[in-house]
């Protein structure tokens, strides 16, 4: 799922690659990626690279903007002001269509080209005249999800949402309660996004529900409290445990079977793949005909050597 953000109200840039030098003539470009991410949330730094690797490989210019807290209106004023700023192209999440879509549209309209990526669908980003869109079906991913639980047994589950007021995350707990076949109801918490809050929830939870098969966490904001509420109250390594996306924690508890699997929607290429595409349609009119899935695949404890390795950094 930090920024060096200053200021939420010019949400100054946190990365900026600078334009290499260009030996084919080529005039320089410049990309904002704007996500919905506070700066709290670690897993984006695996995006900020991306996207400064991206820039560094194919010499053209790159920011990275956000809210400091996550407040979608903040959002939507930081897309305004990255237009109005004339980049060639931005990159943004879609997290709450009814919120951003119109700033994106007013940025399509004035000539920006935009890619969606990480949330979303491409469904919205083809209606918002976007290029195309980048990144995880996140109900897909968690029906996917669920239909693997179900497989190994599962019946009920926690799902910790720390970051409720983004549909997208809504969408992965529903798409695992449907993948199990049963109603989310009540299994899904909002946790908020204090890890002392988190663990203290999680516990609350599970001791009104002790017969709970399994929990299910949105990822490192949600997955490392959790983890420490387990170790707490003695059930770590009992309770299936699965979360979407990957971080240090995350593997060491796959590592040593707290965790069953995570899901890698590949925060790396949500972010590369746009600055490239967005580079290569400016400079030779080439642009790829469909959406590009970036996830979900699912990390066990079988395929773990890469992902330690760069764990963080670039997955």
């Amino acid at each position: 799922m930090k920024s060096f953000v200053a200021s939420i109200a010019i949400a100054a840039s946190a990365i900026t690659a600078p334009v290499a030098a260009l030996a084919d003539g080529h005039e320089s470009l410049r990309y904002v990626l704007v996500s919905h991410a506070p700066d709290s949330d670690s897993w984006w730094n695996t995006i900020k690279n991306g996207i400064a690797l991206a820039g560094e490989q194919m010499g053209v210019e790159v920011e990275y903007r956000n809210p400091p807290t996550g407040d979608l209106a903040d959002m939507a004023r930081i897309i305004e002001q990255a237009a109005a700023s004339g980049p060639n192209g931005i990159i943004t999440t879609l997290s709450d269509y009814d919120v951003l879509s119109g700033p994106v549209q007013d940025a399509v309209a004035s000539g920006v080209d935009v890619i969606i990526m990480n949330s979303g669908t491409p469904d919205q980003a083809r209606e918002v005249g976007a290029l195309m869109y980048v990144g995880q079906p996140e109900y897909d991913a968690g029906f996917a999800a669920g239909q693997r639980a179900a497989g190994d047994g599962v019946g009920s589950f926690l799902c910790v949402n720390h970051y409720i007021s983004s549909p997208s995350s809504t969408e992965r707990c529903q798409g695992f309660a449907d993948g199990l076949g049963v109603d989310l109801g009540d299994q899904m918490i909002d946790s908020g996004q204090d890890p002392a809050e988190i663990k203290n929830r999680v516990l609350a939870y599970l001791n009104a529900n002790p017969e709970t098969d399994a929990i299910l966490t949105l990822g490192p904001t949600s997955a490392d409290p959790t983890l420490l509420a387990l170790e707490e109250n003695g059930m770590a390594g009992d309770i299936y445990f699965g979360t979407f996306d990957l971080g240090t924690e995350i593997v060491k508890g796959i590592q040593s079977d707290v965790i069953n699997w995570g899901i890698d929607q590949q925060p790396f290429l949500q972010a590369y793949l746009p600055v490239v595409v967005l580079a290569n349609y400016h400079r030779y009119g080439v642009l790829p005909g469909n959406n590009i899935n970036s996830g979900p695949g699912f990390v066990t404890k079988d395929a773990l050597e890469k992902v330690e390795e760069f764990a963080g950094e670039y997955r």
